[in-house]
């Protein structure tokens, strides 16, 4: 007999509800919240769009189109501009054909982050020409995108990402027939690219419908070759398991130190392999290091909400921390989410006079959200509300929902050139440790997400002082203690200008690095790690503040890691040296229960 799934009636329940409802359905005031069948079609519908709102998507190009259309000079320009490139291309085009000299100058050059023409079989003939062709619509359809006037900021965005992501799709570099390098590779390997790239393909589809989707899990594990560093679990409750470190120096600094990682991915970014973990770098120099692990919320977690995470979350950890450590203070440092948390719980603690929080280190962390880069190409009213819909009905956001919103700000990287690599010339990716935790991502609770966007993404409320915890608002200004920042240069997630933001939002002492490398890669910088470098300066409360580009550009330049930089701020705030506490042997070892759950 077939056994009943439970998600089945679940969602048999809703459906019931959904239609039943609303005979006698009053809608509330609230913005969040809508009829139920309002969401239960909506919901469907995402099913079909990949989670993206019609209306939000027909809005942007409407606005688009019908400014265009106001906008008689503009089409002339862009006439214009069609006519030149055209001719410019044919004139390419029969320079390559009349003569034996491939070097022919380019009539476009690819911009230095687009790398899909860079092999020199893209050099020789009709290939060149090819690209070129794709390079100049490229640019041609930027420009019909940008520069039309009246088109909303936000609307010019999502359009031209639109079109931009269109191309990409079509790009020359994506089908053998006009792409060189395949075609070469088909000849030397006799067609065998193409039989290990359809065995790749369906190893990842299986992989896809399995639990079974991170292909790394032979090379790197976690708890045997990733997230290794020694500890106990020490306090758990329904949202966090707690880690404190096993120390391994005779003594260790007064004051412990809390890690708070974001929960939109597992913890161990900050403890990788043991040469590019935070965690094991900063026990080595004599810290009693905790860290939160969050737990991968299901269906019936629905209704955690922010305050939640604060209470559940940090507050819990906090508690736990100095109960067990018998410290009066603390110093924590929070990473992307983590840190936008910990500063609502530092200004939380500072309006009720909690002074059990000695300084706080914010790692690509932002507390305005005015210009959250391009994940604000997704956040809008009408794409949220679609958002919404779809949590309700599953309960979370998916982590496939989540990956793929990240993938396509950065699709040439991580969609079309690993498709490339593995489907078309059949090389499989050696990955690496922080590659192996990229894909390990979480689901978001229902309601937790939807405050989450609502309150800092759309309304930016933390940072104008409307983010309400207990019913009382919060002020980023009544931050007392020192601040240390790090913003990364690449970063397309936490865009370091706005990080540093923090400098006009405080009235504090600041430190502020900003360091090479992107969201994830410029945080793992190791002491030793090659090709690494970072500015650094400290902005006293009472001096004069400075835009981000002035500040970058007239502060020094450094090599190396900046996690010397911190541990050497760190230690003058974590007091004298003590005897290290002692570890519950009766508890749970590292790396913990909720790190495995899948």
């Amino acid at each position: 007999m077939l056994e009943k799934n439970p998600s089945d009636s679940l969602a048999f329940e809703r459906m019931a509800s959904a239609w039943l409802t609303p005979l006698s359905y009053q809608y509330p005031e609230s913005a969040n919240d809508s009829a139920p069948l309002d969401l239960m079609s909506n919901a469907w519908l995402g099913r079909v769009t990949s989670n993206i709102s019609p209306a939000a998507m027909f809005n942007a190009f409407a606005d688009w189109l019908i400014h265009l259309s106001l906008s008689p000079s503009k089409r002339v320009v862009l006439l214009e501009r069609a006519w030149q490139n055209s001719w410019r291309w044919h004139l390419y085009n029969r320079n390559c054909i009349s003569t034996e000299d491939q070097s022919q100058p380019f009539c476009i050059a690819p911009l230095s982050q687009d790398q899909r023409f860079r092999d020199p079989a893209w050099q020789t003939w009709p290939f060149n020409v090819i690209s070129q062709g794709f390079l100049l619509q490229q640019q041609w359809w930027h420009r019909a995108t940008t520069g039309v006037r009246g088109v909303s900021k936000h609307h010019e965005e999502v359009v031209t990402f639109t079109v931009r992501q269109l191309l990409d799709t079509l790009a020359p570099s994506n089908f053998p027939l006009t792409n060189p390098v395949i075609q070469q590779a088909a000849i030397q390997s006799w067609g065998n690219n193409f039989l290990q790239g359809w065995l790749n393909a369906t190893e990842d589809w299986r992989r896809s419908i399995t639990s079974d989707t991170n292909e790394a899990a032979d090379t790197y594990k976690v708890g045997r070759d990733i997230a290794i560093s020694p500890g106990k679990v020490v306090f758990h409750n329904h949202l966090i398991e707690l880690i404190q470190y096993t120390p391994t120096t005779k003594t260790v600094h007064a004051l412990p130190l809390l890690f708070v990682p974001a929960w939109i991915m597992k913890y161990y970014i900050l403890d990788l392999s043991p040469q590019n973990s935070l965690v094991k770098y900063m026990v080595s120099k004599g810290y009693t290091v905790f860290m939160i692990s969050w737990k991968n919320p299901l269906a019936e977690d629905r209704d955690l909400s922010m305050e939640d995470y604060r209470k559940l979350g940090l507050m819990a950890a906090i508690d736990a921390i100095t109960e067990l450590t018998h410290a009066r203070k603390i110093n924590a440092a929070g990473y992307c989410l983590g840190g936008t948390l910990l500063s609502i719980v530092a200004a939380s603690m500072a309006r009720d006079g909690d002074q059990r929080i000695a300084s706080v280190s914010l790692f690509a962390s932002q507390v305005d959200f005015e210009e959250p880069g391009e994940l604000s190409l997704f956040i809008d009213e009408s794409q949220i509300s679609f958002l919404e819909a779809i949590m309700w009905d599953q309960g979370y956001l998916d982590t496939k929902q989540m990956a793929g919103a990240f993938q396509l700000l950065r699709s040439n990287d991580l969609i079309w050139s690993r498709r490339l690599n593995q489907y078309l010339l059949g090389r499989r990716e050696k990955k690496s440790d922080l590659m192996v935790w990229n894909e390990d991502a979480t689901r978001m609770p229902y309601r937790m997400h939807s405050e989450y966007l609502r309150h800092l993404f759309l309304h930016n409320d933390l940072a104008e002082g409307r983010y309400i915890t207990d019913g009382k608002s919060i002020h980023l200004v009544d931050i007392s203690i020192p601040i240390f920042v790090v913003g990364t240069l690449t970063d397309h997630v936490a865009p370091w200008r706005s990080v540093f933001k923090i400098h006009r939002l405080s009235d504090t002492e600041v430190t502020f690095v900003l360091t090479s490398g992107g969201h994830n890669a410029g945080v793992v910088s190791p002491p030793g790690h090659p090709y690494r470098s970072y500015q650094i300066s400290t902005h006293a409360d009472k001096e004069l503040a400075m835009d981000a580009d002035t500040w970058q550009a007239t502060t020094e330049h450094k090599e190396g890691s900046w996690w010397i930089a911190w541990e050497s701020w760190l230690r003058k705030k974590s007091g004298k040296r003590i005897p290290p506490p002692l570890m519950p042997a009766h508890k749970p070892s590292a790396p913990g229960k909720y790190v495995m759950q899948p």
